[in-house]
């Protein structure tokens, strides 16, 4: 079977061409460092910024086009 006859029935109803589309990225983030100084005896510790990660999903589903409907003969 052709695209052609998917998309060109013989009852002459021509239907949308179909549409779709995805996107998928990640996404990472990594926020700054903080810093605390405890006391007696005076220390620093670094803690490491957390890492925020995402991974987003968007889909897009429709045709293009309008649909056609033909006169059929006999």
């Amino acid at each position: 079977m052709s695209c052609s006859s998917l998309c060109v029935p013989s009852c002459g109803v021509a239907t949308p061409a179909p549409l779709a589309d995805t996107c998928n990225e990640p996404c990472v983030r990594q926020c700054p460092d903080s810093t605390v100084v405890i006391q007696p005896p005076a220390s620093v510790v670094t803690f490491p910024g957390p890492i925020l990660s995402s991974f987003p999903q968007q889909s897009a589903v429709g045709s293009a086009g309008a649909p056609y409907v033909g006169s059929g003969s006999g």
